[in-house]
């Protein structure tokens, strides 16, 4: 196994590797959300690193929660389970706070470096592995991630290292855009359900008023009250005010 902590990128070197990428760029642009970006950048994976039979995503969550929310495969999300189920594995190494920049073993049938994962994954049929750390950082919420690429053969994965590294770091712009623009529009969301809920709040209280020849904060008290003993939100109880309930 080697671990790298080092960013530096080698060029691709391959007219055809840049024009096989440049439709992920274009993809990734085009992404709205975290899913979209991540299940595009894992087809991509999968399409132009060699040897790469089935690729995932490991986020980290700011508790230290490891999940996979999108592979190729489901026997990646398998893998990728048992690594954190035991602690011990590559796309747990890359995804941790300090972790190295990729972590690759050519031989999982070793078990070296992984006693339980490595023979685990190498009777699943799966020898070489490469996780490449995403570097996401604060722009999600202190989230952490990693890219992990699993092959069937004695790939010499490290050889794939920049083109992975490559792709994480378009991952991880990407997802710090996605993530903004998802945040903003939640801001936004926020905002119009509480304007909503103030306005049918002020609209029952009005009903209530005019019903019952009683104050604003009379008519509030009220609606406090019956959202109390039925158990309910408050704005429920102010929509069925509002639509013509008892009040």
């Amino acid at each position: 196994m080697t671990q790298n902590t080092g960013t530096g990128l080698a060029p691709a070197g391959d007219d055809g590797l840049a024009s096989r990428l440049a439709p992920l760029t274009a993809a990734l642009l085009e992404a709205r959300t975290v899913g979209e970006v991540l299940d595009r950048v894992c087809e991509t994976a999968a399409a132009v690193i060699p040897g790469a039979d089935v690729v995932s995503v490991t986020l980290r969550t700011p508790d230290g929660r490891f999940h996979t929310p999108t592979s190729t495969d489901e026997v990646a999300v398998a893998l990728d389970l048992l690594q954190y189920e035991t602690g011990e594995g590559p796309c747990v190494n890359a995804a941790r706070d300090g972790g190295p920049g990729h972590v690759h073993c050519a031989d999982l049938a070793l078990g070296e470096h992984w006693p339980v994962f490595g023979p685990a994954a190498a009777a699943a049929g799966f020898r070489a592995v490469l996780a490449s750390a995403l570097v996401v950082g604060a722009t999600l919420s202190g989230h952490q991630g990693a890219l992990n690429v699993y092959t069937r053969g004695l790939v010499e994965l490290s050889q794939a290292q920049d083109l992975a590294l490559i792709l994480a770091a378009q991952a991880s712009l990407a997802l710090a855009s996605v993530t903004t623009a998802e945040r903003a529009l939640l801001r936004e969301t926020q905002l119009r359900a509480a304007i909503d809920s103030r306005d049918l709040i002020g609209q029952a209280k009005g009903i209530l008023m005019q019903r019952r020849g009683i104050t604003a904060e009379e008519a509030f008290t009220v609606l406090r009250e019956a959202s109390q003993r039925l158990n309910v939100k408050l704005t429920e109880v102010a929509t069925r005010v509002a639509a013509g309930g008892p009040g």
